[in-house]
């Protein structure tokens, strides 16, 4: 009797997931909103207050140079300390299994029988992931802390997206200014498209709607915008 054929694989069974560990998503959109925003807002704040356009492009320039600076030591400092912080948990349960190893064997079983497993499948199960010491503490470690120490995020990748992606969106609202513009609407309608365009942007990496994702970001950084525009009027440009 011939046997049968395997069936092929249905098309696009496959599928890939976005990085959703923060390694380099993260930064780098809230480094360029963050830039957007603050210096967007620096500007509006100071040219609401009737600075010359030679001091506009001097605080622009500050503004991006610090906050890029602050922004990028700012995230590795932070992965860096939470790395740190993985890595002793991971250290103090190692010490747990060395010490404990049958307490350590009866808290998978109890796991794996929480997803459903039977006693002695889950018996089966923790004893066969006990022959590998290093997987054992991996799963251990995976299912207590909730993240993967063998795939932490780049504190060095962080910073440094952090960075450029700050120092890209602080520079839209300022490039007017550069190019020789001595008015503040220029500035202020660049940043809007910039914040349109990011928010839909974003939507499009996680899958959200794209008109109202971009109208979030357009509307949060406009607040912004407005409040420093106002503050500015306010107290208005020193006399001399």
């Amino acid at each position: 009797m011939t046997p049968e054929p395997t069936p092929a694989p249905t098309p696009g069974w496959t599928h890939r997931h976005r990085d959703v560990s923060g390694g380099w998503l993260r930064p780098t959109v809230f480094g360029a909103v963050d830039g957007l925003v603050t210096n967007a807002a620096l500007i509006a704040g100071v040219g609401g207050g009737g600075v010359a356009p030679h001091t506009i492009v001097l605080t622009g320039l500050a503004g991006l140079v610090a906050g890029a600076f602050s922004m990028g030591a700012g995230e590795y400092v932070s992965v860096t300390n939470q790395n740190e912080l993985v890595h002793a948990e991971v250290a103090l349960e190692a010490d747990m299994h060395a010490r404990f190893p049958e307490q350590e064997h009866d808290e998978l079983v109890d796991r794996f029988t929480s997803y459903g497993a039977d006693t002695d499948t889950a018996r089966r199960m923790a004893e066969a992931i006990a022959r590998d010491p290093e997987q054992a503490l991996r799963l251990h470690t995976r299912d207590e802390l909730g993240v993967d120490p063998h795939d932490l995020p780049s504190a060095l990748l962080a910073g440094g997206a952090s960075f450029v992606a700050f120092s890209l969106g602080a520079l839209l609202p300022l490039l007017p200014y550069l190019l020789g513009a001595r008015t503040l609407i220029l500035s202020l309608v660049l940043t809007a498209v910039a914040l349109l365009a990011g928010g839909m942007a974003v939507g499009k990496l996680t899958g959200r709607p794209l008109l109202h994702s971009g109208l979030r970001q357009l509307v949060l950084g406009a607040l912004a915008v407005a409040v420093t525009f106002g503050l500015g009027q306010l107290i208005g440009a020193p006399v001399s």
